[in-house]
């Protein structure tokens, strides 16, 4: 038999038609291995399940509705954590650049977050200092 490459999902209409031709006498087991390229564990489990009743379009229903809720539920989280970083960076830009602290004394914010001080120097003009720059002592 030649690789078949990734796993694959067969329905279990499927499964069942197959199980259901197999049992009838429609189509041999080494048959369907050939022209469905499925193995033959597989084809005795699917067999085996039909068997026992497990096979049936109800219970792959409830399969698949209870995938689709962890998929949606997956989902629904994402976005919620999606939507709570947008509501952090909309405060964070529309915070005012600077802000006035008290007479003269003003902080502005920059791009990393930190900010820098203006304040008045001896002659009353206003000069920008760095709280970051290490003044000589």
């Amino acid at each position: 038999m030649k690789s078949r490459g990734p796993y694959r999902r067969h329905s279990t209409q499927f499964k069942l038609q197959l199980c259901q031709d197999i049992r009838g006498g429609v189509i041999g087991r080494r048959d369907a291995q050939r022209m469905y390229s499925v193995s033959a564990n597989l084809i005795q489990l699917w067999l085996t399940q039909f068997d026992r009743g497990e096979l049936n379009d109800e219970e792959a229903e409830a399969s698949v509705i209870a995938e689709y809720e962890a998929r949606i539920a997956a989902l629904e989280r994402k976005v919620g954590q999606l939507t709570m970083e947008l509501d952090l960076a909309k405060k964070r830009m529309a915070r005012p650049a600077c802000k006035r602290l008290f007479d003269g004394i003003s902080v502005c914010a920059n791009v990393s977050g930190l900010g820098a001080m203006i304040v008045p120097d001896q002659d009353g003009a206003y000069a920008r200092t760095d709280p970051h720059k290490h003044v000589g002592v």
